[in-house]
């Protein structure tokens, strides 16, 4: 069985050698599930990877990501829609 202090103090030790910024590895975790919805991956796929019990698990913790992932949306429609002026 992995013993989870092990994995934090090689995790650290390693984030030290290489010079990159201290982050909790359960950090990796919410960054795996926030890659994924960057690329349009669906909540239930993200959900069972993650291995939550419920959908609600996955849309409460991630609101953020979809939050800024809609306003891009928006954005772009609102851009798309100034290139093309009314004739």
């Amino acid at each position: 069985m992995i013993n989870s202090a092990n994995v934090n103090r090689d995790f650290k030790a390693l984030l030290q050698r290489v010079s990159l910024r201290m982050i909790h590895f359960h950090g990796l975790r919410h960054s795996y599930a926030s890659l994924l919805l960057d690329q349009g991956m669906d909540l239930v796929v993200i959900k069972e990877l993650l291995g939550h019990a419920h959908i609600s698990i996955t849309v409460d913790t991630y609101a953020y990501v979809r939050l800024r992932l809609q306003c891009e949306v928006i954005e772009r429609m609102a851009g798309a829609l100034d290139d093309h002026p009314e004739t």
